[in-house]
């Protein structure tokens, strides 16, 4: 199991199994991350992260130049894959 905590939003720490992509497990659970298209596309679900998670593919790199320019932390949580404890924080 991982923990998934979301610093300074009052939200509840998650615990996940490793590779648990995010929009799945989410959507069943009480967190502040939104999703709309689930593909990666819409750029609802654009969050920093501070953990280990698998890179980026292309397509997200893709999206994270347009919607977060130089956020190295950047992702977009449809297209995470959990790899140990993560924090997220929502990109306002």
């Amino acid at each position: 199991m991982v923990k998934l905590s979301f610093p300074g939003s009052g939200f509840q720490d998650i615990n996940l199994q490793v590779d648990d992509r995010l929009s799945e497990c989410l959507t069943v659970q009480n967190s502040p991350v939104l999703f709309g298209c689930r593909t990666g596309i819409c750029g609802t679900c654009l969050v920093e992260v501070v953990g280990d998670v698998l890179p980026p593919e292309v397509d997200e790199l893709e999206m994270l130049e347009i919607l977060a320019p130089n956020n190295q932390k950047a992702r977009l949580a449809c297209q995470i894959e959990i790899m140990s404890d993560v924090e997220i924080t929502l990109i306002k």
